[in-house]
Order: C-alpha cells, then sequence, then structure tokens
C-alpha cells in the first residue's frame, strides 16, 4: 500500500497507541458504577436505546458499512448473561460493536478508566453501560458488585483482553488469563467477536466484519487457574483463526529491535 504508515512498537502487551491525551481519573469508593433503581433504567434507556444506539448504527453502517457475521451461536442465550471478549483496534467502533453484536440485550464493557474521564461525556457513561477497573479496595467491592448486579440483569459484559488500543492492527496480540476468571466466578457462558478489515471497492476507508464465535466453556475437571487458561485459549484461537480474513493493512506494526 502506497504511503502506508508505520507505527514501531516495542511490548505488544503494555504498548498503547490510542492517540488520545486524556487524563485518567481514579476510580475510587467515590465512583458511581449505576444501580438497578427507576431513575438509571429510565436514564439509560433514553441515553442508550434512544440516542446512542441509532447514532452509533448509522455511523457503523456509513462509516465502516459494519457487518456481524454468525451471531445466531448468541440466540441460545438471549436469557442468560454471557461475557464477550474481542479484539481492540478502534478508537470509536470497539465502543460500538459490542452493543449490536448482543442486540437487543443490554450491553456493559469493562473498561479502563480514561474512557470515564472526560469532563462531560464521563458523566453520562455509567448510562452508556461503562464499568471502569477499580483503583483500590473499596472501588473493587463496588465494580465486583456492578459487574454482579448485571449479570443478574441477564447482560451481555464486554471485556477487550489485549487491553490497549492498536488502531487498525490486523492480527491478534498475545493477553492474560486474568480477565476470565469474571465468567467464571459467575458460571456464564464465554463468547468472542474477531473484527476484520476488508476491502472496499474504489475506497480507502476498509469495512469492518466482525465474526462471533463461541459459547466457550472450560472443563469441569481443571482448577481455577487451568480453567483460566483454558477460556482463554480457547477464545485467542479462534480470534486469531478469525483474523486470517484481514485483507487490507492501513498501518504496519513493526517490532522495535
Amino acid at each position: 500500500m502506497k504511503n502506508q504508515k508505520i507505527i514501531y512498537y516495542k511490548d505488544e502487551l503494555n504498548d498503547e497507541f490510542a492517540g488520545d491525551s486524556i487524563k485518567a481519573r481514579i476510580i475510587d469508593e467515590n465512583y458511581w458504577y449505576g444501580d438497578s433503581s427507576f431513575f438509571f433504567s429510565l436514564m439509560r434507556f433514553f441515553l442508550y436505546r434512544i440516542f446512542a444506539i441509532p447514532l452509533a448504527y448509522l455511523f457503523m453502517k456509513f462509516h465502516y458499512h459494519h457487518k456481524i457475521i454468525n451471531k445466531k451461536v448468541l440466540k441460545p442465550y438471549r436469557k442468560k448473561a454471557f461475557f464477550l471478549y474481542g479484539n481492540h483496534t478502534n478508537n470509536i467502533a470497539d465502543a460500538l460493536i459490542p452493543t449490536f453484536v448482543s442486540f437487543p440485550k443490554s450491553t456493559y464493557v469493562i473498561v479502563n478508566a480514561n474512557n470515564v474521564s472526560m469532563p462531560i461525556l464521563g458523566k453520562i457513561t455509567p448510562y452508556l453501560g461503562a464499568l471502569p477497573l477499580p483503583d483500590n479496595l473499596a472501588a473493587t467491592r463496588n465494580f465486583m458488585n456492578s459487574v454482579k448486579l448485571r449479570v443478574e440483569e441477564n447482560s451481555s459484559i464486554m471485556i477487550y483482553p489485549e487491553a490497549h488500543i492498536w488502531p487498525f492492527y490486523t492480527k491478534i496480540r498475545p493477553f492474560t488469563n486474568l480477565s476470565f476468571r469474571y465468567p467464571l466466578q459467575y458460571d456464564c457462558p464465554v463468547f468472542s467477536f474477531t473484527n476484520t478489515y476488508q476491502k472496499r471497492p474504489f475506497l480507502k476507508r476498509p469495512k469492518i466484519v466482525t465474526y462471533v464465535d463461541g459459547p466457550f466453556f472450560a472443563e469441569k475437571n481443571l482448577d481455577k487457574k487451568e480453567k483460566q487458561a483454558s477460556l482463554r485459549n480457547q477464545v485467542y484461537e479462534k480470534m486469531v483463526q478469525r483474523s486470517k480474513n484481514n485483507n487490507v493493512e492501513l498501518i504496519k506494526y513493526i517490532k522495535e529491535q
């Protein structure tokens, strides 16, 4: 590709290329994750269902010609909570795609603190489904209580195990099994989705095609850490397989020697 952008990286686990300059707030015991009150439900319905989803749909269709493949695997779990795992390759689209994968199920996304640290938007992110990772023990209790509440509501919980955004990256980066403790704790099935970038006729901007897979379960006879590793490996291997459907590379990533 002519004039292809090149990014040099050192650490696949920790390098971040989101390109924002947001200063992350501290997520302590004073952070409000939302609740199950009538007021919260009303505000979420308006901001999430009436306002955000239609705008997000239009953006994804016109900007990326977004398409989801194999969503049918979720159908047997419409009335049960599940955890979603996906690759992290787009600043805006990654905030929107989990909703369309899980729709009409309500979706919550476990995020880093910078996602809820914007001066104005940060005030409404609890209603949009953001669950920022906690920074202290008291906040951890609130965070876990919130995850439990959303599981009890039979929602979808989205996690990006790569943790850091690498825009338009076409492979799957290695990730740990730490985040796979949540579905084990709440006895929930696991699904993955893999966003791929594919060519569009006459346009430089690719379309995004999302492949959904699962459910994945750990074997019963394994211990806790082995179960986490089992789930992680199943998800990782399927995502690697699906990533081979990428056929355009807007940014080339090269590891520094």
